[in-house]
């Protein structure tokens, strides 16, 4: 039974299943955030990272099956129950969130496209140009990124025990340092 994953093997995984461009850098996001958030809480930083990497990787073969597909290739791969249900539990699975890692990877995962979609409509296209007051802006417009949950990344947080705006910021700054990694650096701008 193996107790944890590294990147090396979350990209093999990826690579396996296949995923579009777009979602291959929303998990680079969420890898980035959560490991922003394990090194805020003193964990795992290559375990959290690994995790938030591959919490989507079968989403694009299985989008109906997702996350069960992916809970059930883990296990068939020899992942423990930590690893598995840590990646269901970011969706409406029941799979009940009861570590600090599965409350960090579902605090984290809809709230980066929350500022994805903050950057894009900047005539700049880079998160880097993006400060907490514009989230802050873009929050309160319900018709902005409507389909964005915004109860439950407030939700999230407080089960993290981190206050919302602390917590955008923690997720903004952690996605401002892979920038170029995941197309939000300006060069979108550039194309135009």
């Amino acid at each position: 039974m193996k107790d944890t994953i590294n990147r090396q093997e979350a990209l093999a995984l990826i690579q396996e299943y296949g995923s579009s461009e777009n979602h291959f850098r929303h998990m680079l996001a969420v890898e980035a955030a959560m490991r922003a958030y394990a090194r805020r809480f003193g964990e795992d930083e290559e375990l959290w990272g690994a995790i938030g990497l591959v919490h989507d990787f079968d989403y694009d073969r299985f989008p109906d099956q997702h996350p069960h597909s992916g809970g059930r290739i883990l296990r068939e791969k020899g992942y423990s129950d930590k690893i598995v249900n840590t990646i269901l539990s970011h969706g409406e699975t029941g799979v009940p969130r009861d570590t600090l890692m599965a409350k960090a990877l579902h605090a984290v995962d809809e709230l980066t496209g929350l500022l994805v979609a903050v950057t894009l409509v900047r005539p700049s296209k880079d998160i880097r140009d993006v400060k907490i007051k514009s989230v802050r802006k873009k929050w309160k417009d319900k018709s902005f990124a409507a389909a964005v949950d915004r109860e439950a990344i407030a939700r999230a947080a407080e089960d993290l025990n981190v206050d919302l705006w602390e917590h955008v910021g923690i997720v903004l700054e952690a996605m401002k340092g892979i920038a170029g990694e995941i197309g939000l650096d300006g060069q979108l701008a550039s194309s135009q």
